[in-house]
């Protein structure tokens, strides 16, 4: 019988080591991460029951499903467990599990269920949510985490990810892959709500935000003496185009995230000495089937578009709103609104206010009236597309004037004369005009 959780030795949390950091602009090749990783899991000792959390399917440019596979060759039969951090999001399919995590056999893997596989295990005061948010939100956080991570009695809980400029904790990953990934549904509510009331660009990109804040007090207040070790990417484009691991960090603490961030910042945030008038951004239709993810090519822009710009949305894969189906109905109801208009639903209407996550992506994926953002689809209609707030444009149009093959991420001088700012792949980065990200 594995000795209870309480009663295990805790680990000094702020410990940190760094595994890797590329200075030049290149990236990591399979091997020498397998090394990297398998040196670090060597330097921990035996274990003999190991969980690994990596993201799920919509961050396979992570690279976390190499480092995942290097971790099972690592571990064998010692490796029990693969929990990918759901969070809200659909489980990863067969298909997926095998594009993204080759290798490992499928009867490891979990599915995490946020509305029912989780334990609340207390909260963290309503009075330090409301210094924190300078008042606009001031309820109790209720801290819930996955009977799997909480009670499972691994040995070693190895958190694997990318870090990245993030729309609700300011940076991805670290705590948040616990907290939100293998969280229930009222800390992923609350957390997701938080962010959005207090100012989405005020976290985008920073290492510390209120969100981030509650994150770390909650893991170390309740967490703490899990057997975790993080494992922290930094993926960039290097000097061919191609995506790749630029830095990789570890340790059982708050300084692989802080380097991690450092080089994030680097790497992952663009900031442009002028404003886009016209933005486009191409959604992998592998990676981008909902709004709720393809929304990312709204957060991660929104801080470079002019007062009456454009975002154009390329989406091929995306065929609803959003990955749960409760929320893909509440976000047909109310559309994308200001902030101040879905707090006042919220107010007003059981449905979104006790759907918190829902409410805040409704805030997120809006341009608060400041531009205008069109979706470029050819699974959803033209009623269903306007009647969530966006315009619409048929793919096949929007496609042929935009072309991804013709164009190259960055500025753009179309054939008539236009100039645009095409991004890629919005989940890679951020991109903010110099002047509001200081």
């Amino acid at each position: 019988m594995s000795e209870p959780a309480s009663k295990k030795p805790k680990p000094t949390y702020g410990a940190g080591a760094v595994l890797a950091e590329h200075t030049a602009n290149s990236s990591f090749t399979d091997e020498q991460l397998r090394q990297h990783v398998q040196a670090l899991l060597k330097s921990l000792g035996p274990k003999s029951k190991v969980l690994v959390i990596p993201p799920d399917y919509t961050r396979a440019h992570s690279q976390a499903g190499k480092l995942t596979k290097f971790i099972y060759e690592y571990y064998g039969d010692k490796l029990t467990d693969v929990l990918p951090a759901l969070g809200s999001h659909d489980p990863v399919s067969r298909s997926e599990l095998d594009t993204m995590f080759e290798g490992v056999p499928h009867e490891l893997f979990r599915t995490h269920n946020w509305r029912e596989d989780v334990v609340t295990v207390g909260e963290i005061e309503g009075e330090y949510v409301a210094e924190i948010t300078d008042g606009k939100y001031s309820a109790p956080f209720p801290v819930q985490i996955s009977k799997k991570v909480m009670n499972g009695g691994h040995d070693l809980i190895l958190s694997v990810g990318q870090v990245v400029p993030h729309e609700v904790a300011g940076m991805a990953n670290h705590t948040k892959n616990i907290l939100v990934g293998t969280g229930g549904k009222e800390c992923i509510d609350q957390s997701h709500f938080i962010g959005a009331v207090d100012g989405m660009e005020k976290a985008l990109g920073r290492a510390d935000s209120p969100v981030r804040k509650i994150f770390d007090k909650a893991y170390g207040e309740f967490f703490s003496h899990l057997p975790v070790q993080f494992i922290l990417t930094v993926v960039a484009k290097d000097e061919d185009g191609v995506a790749g691991v630029r830095g990789l960090f570890a340790g059982d603490g708050q300084d692989c995230f802080r380097r991690a961030c450092s080089l994030s910042q680097k790497l992952n945030i663009q900031t442009l000495p002028e404003e886009i008038t016209k933005a486009v951004v191409y959604l992998d239709p592998d990676e981008f089937k909902t709004t709720w993810l393809g929304n990312k090519s709204v957060y991660r822009t929104r801080m470079a578009i002019a007062d009456d710009g454009d975002l154009i949305v390329l989406a091929p894969g995306v065929k609803r709103f959003g990955e749960d189906l409760g929320i893909d109905k509440l976000i047909r109801k109310y559309g994308y609104k200001s902030c101040e208009e879905v707090v006042k639903l919220v107010a007003e209407n059981e449905d979104i206010g006790t759907n918190l996550s829902a409410a805040a992506h409704l805030i997120h994926g809006s341009s608060e009236g400041r531009f205008n953002i069109t979706y470029c689809v050819e699974h959803m209609t033209q009623e269903e597309i306007e009647g969530v707030g966006y315009k619409y444009l048929p793919l096949s149009e929007g496609s042929k004037r935009y072309d991804p093959s013709k164009l190259t991420d960055g500025w753009n001088t179309l054939e008539d004369g236009e100039k645009i700012f095409y991004v890629s792949n919005p989940a890679l980065g951020l991109w903010a005009f110099e002047e509001k990200f200081k």
